[in-house]
């Protein structure tokens, strides 16, 4: 046996059905679409959502709310998370990202005062709560603000 003498088992595969040729197909004049209207004109696609004229679903439903496009996106560390780093580190955006503290840098990253830090430690951030910075700098470390 080789390789072109490979082919479907006997009842695998069907002919294309021929649509519109004739009387004698079983599909011919209407080609199977039943008798006038809309479904049966070619380039017919229903629009998601139509229900035949009647007030669409989506329109019947009251809207709330709304997408505030200016919002910002800050990634949230609490100080009790530093903990995990060595004595003296200086702890940056990347090495946040590279121990998963955070997924993203999105629009920056915010130290919260969640917990107790018992190292001394250079934090560098976007932004710090006042009780974070004054947890951080009373642990002897400091904190770096990034622009």
């Amino acid at each position: 046996m080789n390789l072109h003498d490979l082919t479907p088992s006997r009842g695998a595969t069907k002919q294309k059905k021929r649509i519109g040729r004739g009387p004698g197909s079983g599909t011919g004049k209407t080609a199977g679409r039943g008798h006038k209207g809309q479904k049966s004109r070619s380039g017919y696609s229903r629009r998601i959502g139509f229900e035949g004229g009647q007030m669409p679903l989506i329109r019947r439903v009251p809207k709330r709310g709304f997408t505030n496009i200016f919002k910002k996106d800050i990634q949230v560390v609490n100080v009790e998370d530093l903990n995990r780093f060595r004595k003296g580190t200086t702890i940056t955006p990347e090495l946040l990202k590279r121990e998963k503290l955070i997924r993203k840098y999105g629009d920056g990253i915010k130290i919260l005062a969640r917990g107790e830090l018992k190292k001394e430690l250079t934090v560098t951030a976007h932004y710090f709560s006042a009780e974070a910075k004054k947890k951080i700098e009373d642990a002897g470390g400091k904190i770096e603000v990034i622009q």
